[in-house]
This record gives C-alpha cells, structure tokens and sequence, in this order.
C-alpha cells in the first residue's frame, strides 16, 4: 500500500491540510499526519526526514506558513520526492511561505503548489505514486473524467438557465 507523510508546521495548519488527508485517504493511501518544526523541532524534523523512506513513505508533503523552511530542512534530509504546500499567513497573504519554500537552492528540490493548495499537493503526491502503482493511475484517470463530467453539467445548466432568461 501507498504511504505519504503529510508534515505540518504548526496544529493550526491542519484545516488547510485536511483537504490532502481526505483526498489521499479516497485513493486508498496510508497517511502519516505529523507536527514538526522546522525551527522549534529540528532534530525531529531531521530525523523523521532521515528515516522516512525506511518507514515505507514514498512522498512528503510539508505545509509551512511564514518562514517556510519546513519542506527544504526536510527535502534536506531525503531524496524522497517532497511536495511543499504554502499556507496562507496573516503577514503576507502566504506569498512569504510561496517564496521561501519555492526558491530552493540547486540539488535540494522541493516541488510546490499553490497556497493553500492542499487538495493540488495531494494530486501531485498521487501522480508520482501513480508511477508505481496501476490502481492509483486508473483512479486518478477516472477522477479527471469525473472532474470534466462535472465542468461539462455546468456549462449545461449555465446553457438552460441562459435560454430561461
């Protein structure tokens, strides 16, 4: 079975990264959810790092907000693919916590989403494991036909509800 480690900076992330819990949990993937600090607990966001792929996790996602280092002091630490999620601060919007995990130094990768784009760290994570396992491709296939069934019912009640006008 597929394993991801959703690591977040502080608790009160957690109503943003829950979109990514539920939609891995729907893809059938085990789920690690962790609090660690990148600053106030770094030998335990070191040593969760270092140990993760003997753990069995094949991708991190690291939300962070502020500062941000969280996603690179891990990616630090692994060559596990880890997929860092920016979270909206009070400071500056988010685009604080966008820069400082987007602009990694060459040789410490650190893919990135949107702020707040828990759901989208979750789609990448599924899409790098989709690699490996054919049940998790076959669904993610179906959930862009389910997502463009959805658009394509849209625009037909936009249609009727134009012609009703």
């Amino acid at each position: 079975m597929a394993k991801v480690a959703v690591i977040m900076g502080s608790k009160s992330d957690l109503p943003i990264v829950s979109d990514a819990i539920h939609i891995l949990k729907e893809f059938n993937v085990e789920v690690v959810a962790r609090v660690m600090s990148a600053h106030r607990t770094p030998d335990e966001a070191a040593n969760f790092a270092k140990e993760a792929e003997n753990r069995g996790f094949e991708v991190i996602i690291a939300a962070a907000g502020k500062a941000a280092h969280l996603p690179g002091v891990l990616a630090a630490y692994t060559t596990l693919p880890v997929i860092g999620l920016p979270i909206k601060s009070s400071t500056m919007d988010g685009l604080d916590s966008l820069l400082s995990i987007v602009q990694m130094p060459t040789g410490i990768p650190v893919a990135t989403v949107a702020i707040n784009g828990a759901k989208n760290a979750a789609l990448m994570a599924l899409e790098i494991l989709a690699l490996k396992y054919e049940d998790i491709s076959e669904a993610l296939k179906d959930y862009r036909i389910f997502m463009a069934d959805k658009v394509k019912e849209q625009d037909k009640e936009l249609q009727k509800a134009i012609i009703d006008v």
